[in-house]
């Protein structure tokens, strides 16, 4: 399911200088403290990331990125990077 996702990311364009941009922890991005990054507070740190790339990040389908979601986002983005 990962591999889906992460292949999911970078087909919809995902580009590592976006996600690079923002450098950021969860609790920053989000910012009315919900528990949750929704995509308009996740639009204020990647200015890049397409409805697409968000939606397929959102593995549970909520509307929201869940910590462990954020997490992975991040991570995806940076692999390309550090190969």
């Amino acid at each position: 399911m990962k591999k889906i996702v992460l292949t999911t990311l970078f087909a919809l364009g995902l580009s590592t200088a976006a996600m690079a941009q923002a450098a950021t922890d969860f609790a920053s991005v989000d910012t009315d403290a919900s528990g949750g990054v929704s995509f308009a507070e996740a639009q204020v740190a990647w200015p890049d990331l397409t409805e697409e790339a968000f939606t397929a990040a959102d593995t549970d389908g909520n509307g929201e990125l869940s910590a462990e979601e954020y997490d992975a986002l991040v991570a995806a983005s940076a692999a390309p990077a550090a190969q």
